[in-house]
């Protein structure tokens, strides 16, 4: 079974399965490319979530190392909690988990869709515009 770097998307391993079985403690690949033990998740009290903390719990749930559930219960997270960030990083990468950088990829976002303030308001005032 190959493994695929979540930063480079590159193959780190391709180990078979029948080998895989006979680890443990039971291990992923981690955000980092290193492999992700339950001990070397951030513990269950954590307030502080920096990248690299939510990097490894969306590995551990991806990897199968824990369930959503389990993640969700553990961290006091929501379901879409959890799943903005494995969506900021399948659309922006490990810097897409930063938040000062979530308003500026909403607004990236809706700059692309065309749904930005200036062209709600056709033909009429919009702050920022330039006629």
């Amino acid at each position: 079974m190959a493994i695929v770097s979540m930063n480079t998307n590159r193959i780190v391993t391709d180990v078979p399965m029948d080998d895989q079985t006979d680890s443990w403690p039971p291990r992923v690949i981690g955000p980092d490319g290193e492999p992700l033990t339950i001990a070397d998740l951030p513990p269950p009290k954590t307030t502080r979530w920096v990248i690299r903390r939510k990097a490894q719990v969306v590995s551990a749930v991806r990897g199968g190392l824990i369930s959503l559930d389990e993640a969700c219960r553990r961290y006091v997270l929501s379901v879409e909690e959890f799943l903005s960030w494995q969506q900021a990083i399948d659309r922006h990468g490990l810097p897409g988990l930063r938040t000062t950088r979530l308003q500026t990829y909403r607004d990236a976002e809706r700059d692309v869709e065309g749904l930005t303030e200036t062209n709600s308001v056709p033909g009429g005032y919009a702050p920022g515009r330039v006629e």
